[in-house]
């Protein structure tokens, strides 16, 4: 049966010279009810300063969320904006623009009202685990997911291993994926946005470890 088009969520993403691609990826794999209605990819080498943006910018886009992947702050800054006044939503993980929903990662997504199946789908991470009777882990599920799709993909790295040794082991291989740059610190968190997806992914792991230990106590 083919999806209603009209019941989907319309996503636009900008990026620039692919900085998007990997999560724009994991989107179409794991995305549920999405549909990426345009992609503006700005190719181009930039000048240190842009004086019009609107010459790499189109204004005639159309959707119900935003992903702005840019780099560049007078591009970025400028897409805010035009957002602003079409009053759509948009998401500039990494950054920090007034007027955007800027988490640290896209992985570090907390979940807010006016982002619909996106926010719902993607954002920090959940998982739903079943466990042995020895404490390992038999199935995990995942809820939630980060947008370039690492949370899916390590679910097979843990299957079988002790409840101890399993989160330590989704942080590394999340690590292994994550496109981040390891360099690239926080001055105020002192972190990096490598580790802190590692981090998020074994704090997800350990809540569901957690609760599933509590389910079975009952």
């Amino acid at each position: 049966m083919k999806k209603n088009d009209a019941t989907l969520q319309e996503l636009v993403i900008f990026e620039e010279q692919g900085s998007g691609d990997y999560k724009i990826a994991g989107i179409e794999v794991y995305g549920k009810g999405i549909k990426i209605v345009r992609v503006v990819n700005v190719d181009q080498p930039l000048p240190p300063l842009i004086d019009e943006p609107e010459d790499y910018i189109p204004d005639d886009f159309h959707g119900d969320l935003v992903l702005n992947f840019l780099k560049h702050p007078d591009l970025s800054y400028y897409l805010v904006e035009l957002c602003k006044k079409k009053n759509i939503p948009v998401i500039a993980s990494g950054q920090q623009i007034p007027g955007a929903i800027c988490p640290f990662t896209c992985c570090g997504l907390g979940k807010k009202e006016g982002l619909g199946a996106y926010g719902q789908q993607f954002g920090v991470p959940e998982y739903d685990v079943e466990l042995t009777q020895d404490n390992k882990i038999e199935s995990i599920t995942v809820k939630r997911a980060a947008s370039c799709g690492a949370t899916f993909q390590v679910v097979r790295e843990i299957i079988g291993l002790d409840i101890e040794e399993a989160p330590t082991v989704i942080s590394r291989q999340v690590q292994y994926l994550c496109l981040s740059d390891p360099s690239d610190f926080d001055p105020v968190s002192g972190k990096s946005a490598l580790h802190f997806a590692g981090e998020v992914h074994k704090s997800a792991l350990k809540k569901a470890i957690d609760q599933a230990l509590k389910e079975r106590s009952k």
